[in-house]
């Protein structure tokens, strides 16, 4: 996936690359002396509050599941580190941005209908109900007449 092309995962959400900007830093992961010279985690940063591509019921549930990864602004800061080359960690920081958006643009689920249970069943639940009542009446004291 190229750095200048769209990311389009429905109608309703399109990701444009004039709304992310990566920061390169210092990464805490694996890479030996490496990781104290070369920055190679991303830093992944979304505007979705301004985002073009994504429709108004996508934004908001973006910014919400996105939680702790989401500034005041509606910018969604996403940070990889995991891997050893900035490639592969910026391919991992859009993959999760994806992901993420893409959980987001799901319709939401269908009402829960209201069901009330069969009379069998209530009859089944009233019987073994009597039945414990019963159990627990003959554990007391036993009179001696």
């Amino acid at each position: 996936m190229s750095a200048d092309e769209k990311i389009i995962i429905t109608e309703e959400a399109v990701i444009h690359p004039d709304d992310l900007e990566e920061n390169f830093i210092r990464s805490s992961g694996p890479g030996g002396q490496n990781v104290n010279k070369v920055a190679t985690a991303v830093q992944l940063r979304f505007d979705a509050r301004n985002a073009a591509g994504l429709s108004e019921r996508v934004r908001e549930r973006t910014i919400k599941m996105a939680g702790q990864r989401a500034t005041k602004d509606g910018v969604i800061v996403i940070e990889a580190g995991r891997f050893r080359t900035q490639e592969q960690n910026r391919a991992d920081a859009r993959a999760r941005l994806t992901e993420l958006v893409a959980k987001a643009a799901e319709p939401p689920p269908k009402p829960r209908r209201k069901t009330k249970p069969t009379k069998g069943a209530v009859e089944r639940r009233l019987k073994t109900k009597a039945g414990r009542s019963t159990v627990k009446k003959l554990r007391g004291k036993v009179d001696n007449d």
